[in-house]
């Protein structure tokens, strides 16, 4: 853990949601994390994740840039959930490996209302047959939304999984996928 007084490596907002607080995390380069977790979860792992200390955007030694990322990121995460915006336009600093970056910016290629089955992302991306590593993939996906892996649905047009926080209960992530793509007019409610 990083000792008392190391100038932060990320910050952190908190942005409203249907089913509780969003926090949002960036570095210098960009948003670095999306989650619905405990603020505690988010900055302990964050700060593993990243060696270094997480603090929040109202801190005093958060730079100016990074402030006005994060007002961006969660003013147009409040608006692509409130049906006011179809997709992002924030720097994202994703630090996975090779093949999730290729897994994820398949995800990103889909439009706003449209999904693909886990196996279809798999032969978009030249992996035909790896529909189980791709779904493992959407569940790191680090910044869910930003990258909207909730696109991404089982064979048949089952629900599937959905990751979105490593630390939400199975139930409540379906809920939250769920909830998402009825924003997007492609999945009708229960």
């Amino acid at each position: 853990m990083p000792a008392f007084g190391d100038a932060p490596v990320a910050a952190f907002n908190t942005c409203p949601a249907p089913w509780g607080s969003l926090h949002v995390a960036t570095t210098a380069t960009g948003i670095v994390a999306v989650g619905w977790t405990s603020r505690r979860r988010l900055v302990d792992g964050l700060a593993r994740w990243l060696h270094g200390a997480v603090v929040p955007v109202e801190d005093g030694d958060v730079p100016v840039g990074w402030r006005a990322s994060l007002d961006a990121a969660t003013r147009q995460i409040r608006e692509f959930l409130a049906g006011e915006r179809q997709c992002f336009d924030v720097p994202i600093d994703l630090r996975v490996s090779d093949w999730d970056q290729l897994v994820l910016a398949g995800a990103a290629r889909l439009q706003f209302g449209e999904t693909a089955s886990y196996g279809e992302l798999a032969g978009r991306i030249g992996r035909p047959g790896a529909a189980q590593a791709v779904g493992s993939a959407m569940g790191r996906n680090p910044v869910p939304i930003l990258i909207p892996c909730h696109r991404i649905i089982g064979a048949g047009g089952t629900l599937g999984g959905y990751g979105g926080s490593t630390f939400a209960d199975c139930q409540a992530a379906l809920g939250i996928k769920r909830r998402l793509l009825a924003l997007e007019g492609s999945w009708t409610a229960d």
